[in-house]
């Protein structure tokens, strides 16, 4: 069942809130970065019309619709500034499990934000949607995110070769998880 009433989601430093139209030329200009666009689903330039599509959906969306992904703006506690954003899809068969995706912005990255947001929805997931298993998978060439997935406390249950093939090329990609009880057991009693 979606959950109609999310908001926002707080961590320390940043804030995980819904996209507003506002947050339309940041998330368009990360998205158009090289760097950023290589690993990832979408080719670079990212089209401003692709940007306003999907903001202007996830106005109406909510997060843990089963068969839908939704995006969730990350932007920094102290400013507002959209810095990246953090994604959650759930299991159209078995709405017990989801997959978790990120992305952050070029000028931010390395700082810890990815690993704080991503732990942030994770913490969502098992504690307030009562996730039983929670996947990622990355390009095995993105070390970054790699590490990031397993900081977070994910372990690395497969590496697929070229299983997918993506601009041009085959690639090979990482999969991850982690599971409900494997989560409380990281966060301790009360904790997420």
């Amino acid at each position: 069942m979606p959950d109609e009433h999310f908001t926002e989601l707080l961590a320390d430093r940043i804030a995980l809130r819904r996209f507003t139209l506002a947050d339309l030329t940041t998330f368009v200009t990360y998205r158009s970065d090289p760097d950023v666009a290589r690993y990832q689903s979408w080719d670079a330039p990212y089209p401003l019309a692709d940007g306003e599509r999907m903001i202007s959906r996830l106005l109406e969306a909510h997060p843990d619709t089963a068969g839908q992904w939704f995006q969730y703006a990350m932007v920094l506690r102290s400013t507002n500034e959209l810095i990246g954003d953090c994604a959650s899809g759930t299991d159209e068969q078995d709405p017990r499990l989801a997959e978790v995706g990120f992305t952050v912005r070029p000028e931010y990255q390395g700082r810890g934000y990815a690993t704080e947001g991503t732990r942030t929805l994770l913490g969502y997931l098992f504690q307030a949607r009562a996730k039983h298993r929670v996947t990622a998978r990355c390009d095995a060439r993105n070390s970054a995110s790699a590490r990031v997935l397993e900081r977070i406390g994910m372990r690395r249950e497969g590496y697929l070769r070229e299983c997918l093939w993506a601009k041009g090329e085959w690639t090979d990609e990482l999969c991850y998880a982690i599971l409900d009880r494997e989560w409380a057991e990281r966060a301790g009693p009360g904790h997420g």
